[in-house]
């Protein structure tokens, strides 16, 4: 883990830490590498008689450097040929294998597909920031983000995504899906998701989303229901849900009731520190591939890593 990127590969570090430097030194140190690894490896090509496969962690690095940075498979070949501070991340060195190509870097995206890796990892992560106690479990955040998806029909089947619909949020249209996510209250970290069709309503996977054995849970007014409210009939057993207050026909919030609006706002405001994430800093504003399930195993991937990113700081 405090091994030097650029330790016995012939190249020297830069004499200013760049933001890049510092970004990738950050994630070297924190990302669970060992534990990621175990869940791959049984899927991974072993060496035989062909071309002798890349180490799993250099794969596994050139693939989060894809979703950190928003490179496609040609534009993550090219820019590791043209960067080094990105081969020595990866641990490659042009003088022996040389950089994977494009087609090697989308095997090793298919591999992940294929086995549901995305998801494993995902599930790994919220496991290991359980074990740190990053996790309290004692309340749940639920929200949802729109992703676009290109409505183009410029491509080989001259049609939209099937699996992709519109939805109407205000006096806009959007085309694309929707990432529902459960934040933890405490950390604001991800601990589960469920992505769907742009037009399902946000309180449909809301059961997905949670914990199960959480005291509280925190949502909008898109999860508020006569079941879903502070004023709702429940057992002691029964989950909290704190989601507004909404003004009746005819009468306006109490004093009371706006205060508690602002006090849960407050609280809602953790799970924009991941769609800041994902959506800001990493660029995923729009799906990049066709169909649902690899969107799906996507954005689990980027939930992993945003999660990895928040709690940076507790990791190290």
């Amino acid at each position: 883990m405090k091994q030097g990127r650029f330790s016995g590969i012939g190249i020297s570090r830069p004499r200013k830490q760049t933001r890049l430097a510092v970004f990738l030194d950050q994630m070297a140190a924190v990302v669970p590498w060992e534990r990621f690894e175990q869940l791959i490896i049984a899927h991974y090509p072993v060496v035989g008689r062909g071309r002798r496969p890349y180490p799993l962690r250099s794969m596994l690095k050139i693939h989060f450097m894809q979703q950190w940075f928003g490179l496609s498979d040609p534009a993550m070949e090219e820019a590791l040929w043209e960067t080094p501070l990105l081969r020595e991340f990866a641990r490659i060195s042009l003088d022996f294998e040389g950089v994977p190509d494009e087609t090697t870097i989308l095997k090793f995206r298919h591999l992940l597909e294929k086995h549901e890796l995305s998801k494993a990892l995902f599930d790994e992560m919220t496991a290991v920031l359980t074990e740190r106690g990053l996790l309290l479990r004692q309340g749940t955040i639920v929200d949802a983000t729109l992703i676009a998806a290109p409505p183009s029909t410029k491509n080989r089947t001259k049609s939209s995504d099937p699996e992709i619909k519109q939805t109407r949020k205000g006096n806009q249209w959007y085309f694309g899906m929707k990432a529902h996510i459960g934040a933890d209250a405490a950390s604001g970290c991800v601990h589960s998701a469920e992505m769907t069709s742009a037009n399902v309503h946000d309180s449909v996977a809301t059961d997905a989303l949670l914990y199960g054995e959480e005291e509280i849970a925190f949502g909008d007014s898109a999860y508020a229901s006569n079941e879903r409210s502070l004023e709702a009939d429940r057992t002691e057993a029964d989950v909290v849900w704190a989601t507004p207050f909404k003004r009746k026909k005819g009468q306006a919030l109490t004093d009371e009731q706006r205060r508690i609006n602002r006090l849960t706002s407050s609280f809602r405001s953790k799970v924009e520190h991941v769609f800041r994430v994902v959506k800001r800093q990493f660029g995923y504003t729009r799906t990049r591939y066709r169909g649902l399930y690899k969107n799906n195993q996507q954005i689990f991937c980027q939930l992993t890593l945003a999660n990895i990113y928040i709690m940076r700081e507790q990791l190290a």
